[in-house]
């Protein structure tokens, strides 16, 4: 049985010269990811502190949040708080009908993705603007991430040309990418100064001090809180920390993880309203208390979001972001998704080799693969599990269940070798579909040993 994930990776496959950039882009990242590991000498220790201090935080949960949010109301903040999507994207809108805003610029984010925020604002009459560099080019393509950390990596230089042409004036043809990225820094500088409104996800929320932390390579979250006087800050409940000693660690893990790189370009810390201006924080749930109580899942929300898991997932690099339903995609999404939703992202779970690399490489140490390989112990009793693989089960067991079948089976195995190819390579042998069939020996290993051959 196809799932929804095969059926979009088969048209992700179908461009081969594209899958092969793909898969050789991404594990260039699993590349520089491993020498900056080497070059720490303390690299599994700052793993196992980075876990260590998620474990920590989240079974501390109410604790860490109380003297966030009461640091951050002391700095000035206004601290909000919002159970579920639409009760984040109420809040936002109210806060931006408070102020008259027309415009919002924002960096990066990927909980305002998972509340659907912009289609929210936009029906509203507010226009949203992405400043991230590959968020802006998606959203001009009205497309959604493929990666969370680099969205528009899939998106050629060539196609980012004529979309610049038709969308913000660029010179035909010319498709330098220097020259592109100069466009676009033209075109948001122009936003940036007309917008009434910024926003900023938060990479960390420090509960000693009240503060969050943006890391960014474009600097586009530090203008969008610079320019206009009004910053809205959107923070999933389990970002939070305790201090800035911890935050140090997650600092040296997060850009070495995500992109080989010593650290971000930038590393912003906001703790207070700019002088004259307003800073409102917004702490969301939206299912992470429900994740939290899960005993088998709960690990999932120390990920720190830095896509690591992704760039060395042999079936992500294959297979594209979209072939995933959830919008978050490699193991991270599909542990995320089944976690917000068993029964509507269970055909993500089938993505996944449990080849256990992205537990090796995850800096908080998540147990991704063990817990795709719980999710999908439970896709029967969700009655989600493929009934042709049920009966492939069933068929198994009696042949291994019965000695004299199993026997017959052997005797006859070779004769697949001279079978007609269409027999064994059609719409009901999905395993052929990339994959040649083994060939079977003339005599097995069972009745040489009965002979006497193997001793």
């Amino acid at each position: 049985m196809s799932t929804l994930h095969s059926k979009a990776a088969a048209a992700f496959l179908a461009n081969a010269k594209k899958v092969t950039w793909h898969d050789e882009t991404f594990w260039s990242l699993r590349a520089k990811r491993d020498t900056m590991a080497h070059e720490t000498g303390e690299w599994e220790q700052l793993r196992d502190a980075a876990s260590a201090i998620k474990k920590h935080t989240l079974t501390h949960l109410d604790k860490y949040l109380e003297q966030f949010a009461g640091n951050a109301e002391k700095n000035g903040v206004t601290v909000h708080w919002a159970k579920d999507a639409g009760e984040f994207n109420a809040i936002v809108l109210g806060i931006l009908r408070d102020h008259g805003v027309k415009k919002m610029v924002k960096s990066k984010s990927m909980l305002t993705e998972e509340c659907e925020m912009n289609p929210y604002l936009e029906q509203h009459g507010i226009d949203v603007v992405e400043t991230d560099l590959g968020e802006r080019i998606l959203q001009l393509m009205h497309q959604k991430p493929s990666h969370i950390v680099m969205p528009a990596i899939h998106i050629t230089q060539e196609e980012v040309g004529k979309l610049f042409e038709k969308e913000i004036g660029s010179q035909p043809g010319n498709y330098d990418p220097t020259y592109l990225t100069y466009c676009a820094r033209q075109s948001l500088r122009n936003e940036f100064l007309t917008a009434d409104a910024g926003m900023t996800g938060a990479n960390f929320g420090v509960a000693e001090t009240g503060e969050i932390v943006v890391c960014t390579n474009e600097g586009n979250a530090d203008m969008a809180t610079s320019v206009p006087k009004l910053h809205i800050a959107a923070m999933g409940l389990e970002k939070v920390i305790p201090d800035r000693r911890s935050l140090a660690v997650f600092q040296r893990l997060l850009c070495r993880s995500a992109t080989g790189q010593p650290t971000t370009t930038y590393t912003s810390h906001f703790a207070k309203p700019r002088p004259g201006g307003e800073m409102h924080i917004i702490l969301v749930d939206n299912g992470r208390s429900d994740i939290l109580a899960d005993t088998e899942h709960w690990q999932t929300l120390k990920c720190i979001r830095c896509g690591a898991c992704m760039n060395t997932c042999p079936v992500y690099r294959r297979s594209g972001g979209y072939s995933y339903t959830y919008f978050i995609p490699g193991p991270i999404g599909i542990n995320l998704g089944m976690a917000h939703d068993k029964y509507k992202y269970t055909d993500n779970v089938s993505a996944c080799s449990l080849c256990c690399s992205c537990d090796n490489v995850c800096p908080a140490e998540v147990n991704l693969s063990e817990q795709i390989y719980l999710w999908r112990q439970k896709l029967d009793s969700l009655g989600k599990a493929s009934q042709e693989k049920k009966w492939m089960s069933r068929g198994m067991k009696l042949v291994f269940d019965h000695h004299a079948l199993y026997s017959t089976a052997l005797k006859f195995a070779p004769l697949a070798n001279h079978a007609p190819r269409f027999a064994l390579y059609n719409n009901l042998n999905a395993w052929g579909k990339g994959r040649e069939l083994p060939v079977f020996a003339n005599e097995s290993f069972q009745t040489m040993w009965k002979k006497g051959k193997v001793k």
